[in-house]
């Protein structure tokens, strides 16, 4: 019997990081998402459930009760990994940007990052574009991509260039089964 794993799905805004990991999660059943809290708006067609949607006061509430694994404030806007509650033996899945993936593997050495890049700005930016985010936002997520990339590459695991989504999952799991391989002996 193995330790469950911490995993922690990273990258810059527009790699499809929310659509990856909900493959993840529907296609292995050893895996459960820690869904993140956030301030900000909910986008235009993004699933109620995407975070744990909440205002600042109640988000800083949780901080000060010591609730969240990893916090940080991202363009204006809090984000948050919950401490998790146990889900038996299963994995846990943290979607987070750079700074909490940082947390998190500063605190859990263990924890496996998978940092996942666009196939090219050109595509992250379509893709940003694509989901509703007005033109300031996008240009900031831009931005912020290129002082990120080197960070979250420098700390992961494992890096994967989201060009092809079906691949990708596929990639990913093939990595979490090594993982849990390794993890068991």
């Amino acid at each position: 019997m193995r330790a469950p794993l911490v995993i922690v799905v990273s990258g810059p805004g527009g790699v499809g990081k929310g659509t990856i990991v909900s493959a993840l999660v529907d296609r292995d059943p050893g895996l459960w998402l820690s869904r993140s809290w956030t301030t900000r708006e909910r986008r235009p067609g993004e699933s109620a459930d995407a975070y744990v949607f909440t205002d600042r006061s109640s988000f800083e509430r949780r901080i000060a009760a010591g609730g969240f694994l990893e916090h940080t404030e991202f363009l204006g806007q809090l984000y948050g990994s919950p401490i998790p509650e146990t889900e038996g033996d299963r994995d846990v899945v943290l979607e987070i940007e750079v700074h909490g993936a940082q947390q998190i593997k500063a605190i859990n050495p263990a924890a496996l990052l998978i940092f996942v890049l666009p196939p090219s700005r050109d595509e992250q930016r379509r893709r940003l574009q694509g989901r509703g985010d007005p033109a300031q936002k996008v240009a900031e997520r831009l931005k912020k991509a290129e002082d990120e990339e080197p960070v979250g590459m420098a700390m992961a695991d494992h890096v994967v260039v989201n060009d092809d989504l079906e691949q990708t999952i596929a990639d990913m799991l093939d990595i979490i089964r090594h993982e849990r391989m390794a993890k068991a002996v």
